[in-house]
């Protein structure tokens, strides 16, 4: 045989004995791995994909947009399937505001066949994106959640994370009626990754739209207010409410200090808490309205009982005076309550009784949640009946050692400033179009008993009343101011330097359709919730009476 003719069978076996090694690996793949391969491929090339649902927008009593959804995209990249990272992170980085060099590392990872680039990216840069015409690059929509007036109510909205679920405030409160019903997509793409046929398997159903009892204009007007009372006397927060005592609405929820709504994770963990829920502190002062109106309802007190009060009163261990030294006087029960008197309030409660105090208390709804659709609402402490102290009758009547929320103190107001009835606080009035129902109110005390301390209250705004200075012309006022000492952690004792100023107020006095409480948190430079938060009450409330076009009474 000739040399040539060796070589070729040489090239002859080795060609033979590769086509049989291919011929193997083929049944091989073709009948042991056949179903597994199979399976793969349809993976790379058809994707099923969850379609957001545009979640549900949220408005005001007027229809003012609060909060609402618009189109955006995720941005994905498979790495495999850029063939340049670093041309890609070029043009990539200025749209997507990233650093070029941390889109380089995404884009050449080789452990992955999937990255995110950017979450809820606004329909805008997206366009530019998908105008590059970058291979590897995908978007799949979806909607971000944005908030038109920023600030405005920000701690009652809430926020939504980056996976389109609501975290706190409403947002988190209705987020099953809000987020609506995810769609799914199934995608048919060729082998470079492009989709050549989409197909809708199930449409996605847009989340419900809220409207809320809240007025914007009001609203805004109350956080100016309370902004004002920040720079004033730099407290540690700040609360205000207005609420129509009628029904239960509430037309305005303020936090102080404010934050922006599109920008949650800017502001400190503090400062997004909705004081007016999550905020329990000692009422003081304003508690003694419900001291009052349970005697009154026992029968125990007329609004003309005398009492001579002495300077200061002994109840067991505890000597308690009033908030400025005076001698002996006599005031009436209407007196008492006006001119706030700790030894008077203690007095009238002692009259009463322990048992029926407690009971009172209970019946105005202290010590558990008022039912409010805001979520994240404290309960409060009540000192229970059984565990009463020989001295918890020289404070509890003042308001002393139970802690409360603004959002119980409103629900309790709203007995003495309506029909003797107690009205749940809520904010949402309709889903779609179709009207929330609210608990219907509970009696408490007798119309009678609610109109006597109404008239009492009105006395807090006359000459030697705690808010005497507070007047709005052609409109007789009613309320109760409130300035606690805070309790030291450390010292288990009144702190002397840390306060609680509150206000809590209603108009008009004879048949109010206003009521407004302003509750501030260790202010400094004064500490008195007349000097504090009745000034804010009287702002809030001024504006409020003509916009609503409440008629003078």
């Amino acid at each position: 045989m000739t040399p040539i003719a060796s070589r070729i069978g040489v090239l002859f076996a080795l060609f033979f004995g590769l086509l049989a090694i291919a011929g193997a690996r083929a049944a091989w793949l073709g009948t042991v791995k056949g179903d597994s391969l199979q399976d793969a491929a349809k993976t790379q090339q058809v994707a099923d994909l969850t379609v957001p649902a545009k979640r549900g927008t949220i408005v005001d009593r007027r229809g003012v947009e609060l909060a609402v959804s618009e189109p955006a995209a995720d941005l994905s990249a498979t790495p495999y399937l850029v063939e340049d990272p670093v041309s890609a992170a070029r043009q990539l980085a200025p749209i997507l505001d990233k650093n070029e060099d941390d889109l380089v590392k995404l884009l050449a990872r080789k452990d992955t066949g999937f990255v995110y680039l950017a979450r809820k990216l606004p329909a805008e840069q997206a366009q530019a994106v998908a105008d590059l015409e970058i291979a590897g690059i995908e978007q799949t929509a979806t909607t971000s959640r944005s908030y038109p007036r920023k600030w405005l109510a920000s701690q009652v909205l809430g926020g939504v994370g980056t996976e389109g679920k609501g975290l706190s405030g409403l947002e988190y409160g209705y987020e099953r009626m809000l987020h609506g019903a995810d769609g799914e997509r199934r995608t048919v793409k060729d082998a470079l990754g492009k989709a050549i046929d989409v197909q809708d398997v199930k449409p996605a159903q847009e989340g419900a739209t809220l409207q809320l009892s809240i007025d914007s204009a009001l609203q805004d007007k109350t956080e100016a207010v309370l902004a004002q009372v920040g720079r004033t006397f730099q407290p540690k927060g700040a609360t205000a409410i207005v609420m129509d005592p009628r029904n239960g609405e509430l037309l305005a929820v303020a936090n102080w200090p404010r934050v922006d709504a599109n920008n949650l994770a800017g502001a400190p963990g503090w400062a997004l808490q909705n004081r007016a829920t999550g905020f329990a502190y000692e009422p003081g002062s304003t508690f003694k309205a419900f001291t009052v109106a349970g005697a009154l309802e026992d029968k125990a007190v007329t609004p003309d009982t005398s009492f001579g009060l002495p300077p200061t009163i002994q109840v067991a261990d505890r000597v308690i005076g009033e908030s400025h030294p005076r001698g002996a006087i006599t005031l009436t029960t209407s007196e008492i309550l006006a001119q706030s008197s700790n030894v008077g309030s203690i007095m009238i409660g002692m009259k009463d009784g322990a048992d029926r105090f407690s009971k009172w208390v209970e019946r105005f709804g202290f010590g558990r949640p008022t039912g409010s659709d805001l979520p994240g609402e404290e309960r409060g402490i009540v000192l229970p009946r059984d565990e009463y102290s020989g001295s918890s009758m020289g404070n509890l009547p003042i308001g002393q050692g139970t802690l409360v929320t603004p959002m119980q103190m409103m629900a309790a107001y709203s007995v003495i400033a309506s029909d003797g009835r107690i009205r749940v606080p809520h904010v949402v009035r309709k889903v779609d179009d179709r009207p929330v129902r609210v608990p219907a109110p509970r009696r408490v005390v007798s119309e009678e008993t609610a109109a006597q301390v109404r008239t009492m209250l009105e006395g807090v705004f006359a000459p030697g009343g705690t808010a005497s200075e507070v007047s709005i012309p052609g409109y007789k006022l009613a309320g109760k101011t409130g300035t606690a000492n805070k309790v030291d952690s450390d010292t288990g004792e009144y702190s002397q330097e840390r306060y609680v100023a509150s206000f809590v107020g209603f108009a008009p006095a004879l048949k109010p359709k206003l009521l407004t409480m302003v509750v501030v948190d260790e202010p400094k430079g004064a500490i008195y919730g007349g000097e504090v938060a009745a000034p804010a009450f009287g702002q809030i409330m001024t504006f409020g009476l003509q916009y609503l076009k409440i008629p003078p009474g």
